[in-house]
């Protein structure tokens, strides 16, 4: 696996600079204690302040034991903030003085553990840093008790005087800490890259001295916790331009092409590692645009190659996170690379593993505790991957699949049931949508629920309509109403187009008039007229073909429709006269109403009132008669403006507040909104302007 990567792997004694969580792989300038000979420690006096340092042999001095922070550093004041009131020796509360940065790889927090360092040592909170790396997503972490050999040895404690693996090695260091304690001095302990609980309990120290964490994982127990996220637009690119300048000062790209640096940000995910590494590359190359930099990042394909300086690799770094986990974590890691849009649901990932609910949301919370996945903030039991992390989960994926034909055949039926799921839900769903009367399935209890889901897996169900044709015929019919209810538009178009497409790839015929047809419909709601009459012409001359009498008045109704926004009344009127017509025959009450309901608006369009008034009322009584209470409000909408043209205002007050009454009821806010702006106007009629410019107002608002 990709943790064999030598770009992010130490080699024996240090030599060069190491890896740092912004700058790097995640290692420090801290204690490599396991491959050092030690000989000792030094104190180097800093004014007021001493700090303890390791020396290595055969090196004759020491190093810094807090670097700075990189060059570009920046971004981070809320949680500097955060890390500086629980170090403050000042701070109210109980419990130790300890934070725990979490988050995923490359996204800076080592590099926030030294900022906050070198913060706290400005307020002159501590006399000394201690800082060990327990360099957890190595093969071979660090343990306890070789960071607390390291630790006592920076603390001045000869060889011969150190214990032996066990107990007494914790209490000789806790005994260290607070004789230092009783002498005034205050220590901050920078235990960085833990990746378990038990290679930092022990290190955690007693009394008022202070501890630094830093994991991609979630330690819980040790202390205060903080995520570390990803930087603000505006920092990364604050950061790619310091970056860049450090290399050159003269380096003009980030202020020469802001909109180029702002794609390129965001390429890198706008993760401090991603965008050292694209600094790096971009110093080797001085004359490469910005953009030609960020339009090779923007595919998804190879994007990961394109994050490798030769020193430093954003692969690897996923490489030593993944190889943390276990085989199950792994297996779902890659499995969830096979879900088509942006989240996924713990059902749905269920579906994938072929496990229980529970168990999978088991999984699903560790890999969310080592930062590979998160939970979407605005829905629980939802989960999300990062952009980068997909790439890698696909990468993933796809090597697996290329171990053989068992391995290939089992991700293929996972995606397979994954897809099966989607479409027999979005269709249960839809049933809640249908006119009353039809059967609904039990899968939701209520329309509102139906909808509910419907709002948290459309941009799934949109990205599976592009997986296969059969998907995408499916779907269309699946999600037509709910589409058209919340005003997605375009993704009804969209989603028919593909079922147009896949009608003619599976050779369905039988669908294709239907598909024509809402295909007509949706690009009517978009005002493109000329393309919906198209496609209705076309749906129309299908269904006559093959018999379909009710498919051909659903057409000929909408056709009316759109003749009417095109303003060939008289044509519409024929054609919704026609519908209306053919939906009496085939004894379809639902589909006559609504004939009805739009025969009576193109009569008021040829000032036509008391015939549009009959027309609305039969269609009030109509969607009456079947229950269909949505429809009835749009009915009494129609019937309202059809009034006003009377000049009968108290009527049409009356009516327009039954149709905004009815489509609260029904939650289609869209006509409530219509059915408001209406009052409004009837209000005017009744100078009860007051009234009417708090319909309008609400009507604007909604």
């Amino acid at each position: 696996m990709g943790g064999k990567n030598n770009s992010a792997k130490r080699k024996g004694k240090k030599s060069g600079k190491p890896q740092r969580d912004q700058a790097g792989a995640g290692s420090s300038a801290g204690n490599d204690f396991r491959r050092a000979d030690f000989t000792g420690s030094q104190v180097l006096g800093h004014g007021t302040m001493n700090t303890y340092l390791q020396q290595y042999a055969p090196v004759p001095t020491a190093l810094d034991a807090l670097p700075p922070p990189p060059v570009g550093f920046t971004g981070r004041e809320d949680d500097l903030a955060y890390i500086l009131g629980v170090l403050d020796p000042d701070r109210t509360g109980e419990g130790p003085a300890v934070a725990v940065l979490s988050g995923w790889g490359g996204v800076g927090k080592t590099t926030l553990a030294y900022a906050a360092g070198h913060a706290a040592q400005k307020h002159g909170w501590f006399t000394g840093v201690l800082l060990v790396d327990l360099h957890g997503y190595d093969p071979q972490p660090a343990q306890a008790e070789e960071a607390l050999e390291a630790l006592l040895r920076s603390l001045g404690v000869p060889h011969e005087h150190l214990p032996p693996p066990g107990a007494g090695r914790e209490a000789l260091y806790r005994s260290q800490l607070n004789a230092r304690q009783e002498k005034g001095q205050r220590l901050l302990v920078v235990a960085d890259n833990a990746s378990a609980i038990a290679q930092v309990q022990p290190l955690v120290p007693p009394g008022h001295h202070g501890m630094l964490v830093t994991s991609r994982h979630r330690l819980t127990g040790l202390g205060r916790m903080r995520t570390v996220n990803r930087l603000q637009p505006e920092d990364a690119i604050a950061l790619l331009d310091a970056a860049l300048k450090n290399n050159d000062p003269d380096d003009p790209r980030v202020g020469e092409d802001p909109a180029a640096a702002e794609r390129l940000a965001s390429a890198c995910g706008y993760l401090p590692l991603a965008l050292q590494i694209t600094a790096a590359l971009l110093a080797q190359d001085p004359g490469q645009p910005l953009s030609e930099r960020a339009d090779a990042l923007g595919g998804t394909d190879g994007i990961l190659d394109g994050l490798d300086d030769g020193e430093r690799s954003l692969r690897t770094m996923f490489d030593q996170s993944l190889e943390r986990l276990t085989p199950q974590e792994q297996d779902l890691f890659r499995l969830l690379a096979l879900n088509p849009g942006p989240d996924i649901s713990t059902p749905a990932a269920a579906v994938l593993v072929e496990q229980p609910q529970p168990a999978t949301e088991r999984l699903l919370a560790r890999l969310a505790a080592s930062h590979l996945i998160e939970r979407t903030p605005a829905v629980r039991g939802r989960w999300q991957m990062h952009d980068l992390l997909r790439a890698y989960a696909h990468e993933q994926a796809a090597a697996t699949m290329d171990r053989g034909r068992a391995p290939r055949r089992r991700y293929d039926q996972a995606r397979d049931r994954l897809i099966h799921y989607y479409i027999q839900h979005a269709q249960a769903a839809d049933t809640h949508l249908d006119p009353p009367g039809s059967p609904v399935s039990a899968r939701f209890t209520d329309r509102e629920q139906a909808l509910e889901w419907f709002d948290a897996e459309r941009e799934n169900l949109m990205a599976t309509a592009h997986t296969t044709p059969q998907a995408g015929l499916d779907l269309s019919f699946a999600l037509g109403s709910y589409l058209q209810w919340r005003r997605h538009l375009q993704d009804n178009v969209v989603v028919n187009a593909l079922a147009l497409d896949a009608c003619t790839k599976l050779k369905d015929n039988l669908n294709r008039a239907g598909v024509w047809s809402n295909l007509g419909f949706a690009l009517q709601e978009l005002r493109r007229f000329d393309d919906a009459l198209h496609a209705l012409e076309t749906s129309r001359d299908l269904y006559q073909q093959t018999g379909n009498t009710n498919g051909e008045a659903t057409a000929w109704n909408n056709l009316g429709t759109t003749l009417k926004d095109l303003r060939r009344f008289d044509d519409a009127l024929h054609a919704l006269e026609t519908a209306r017509n053919l939906h009496q025959q085939s004894g379809n009450t639902h589909g006559e109403a609504s004939a009805w309901n739009n025969l009576g608006t193109a009569l008021q369009e040829l000032r036509r009132f008391d015939d549009a008034l009959h027309a609305h009322q039969t269609s009030r009584n109509l969607h009456q008669q079947t229950g269909d209470t949505h429809r009835e409000a749009s009915a009494w909408n129609n019937l309202g403006t059809a009034l006003q043209e009377l000049r009968r205002f108290d009527d049409a007050l009356h009516a327009h507040q039954t149709s905004r009454n009815l489509h609260q009821q029904t939650g289609d806010t869209h006509r409530e909104a219509s059915a408001w702006n209406n009052l409004g106007t009837a209000l005017q009629e009744l100078r009860r302007f007051d009234d009417a410019l708090h319909a309008h107002q609400t009507s604007r608002n909604l």
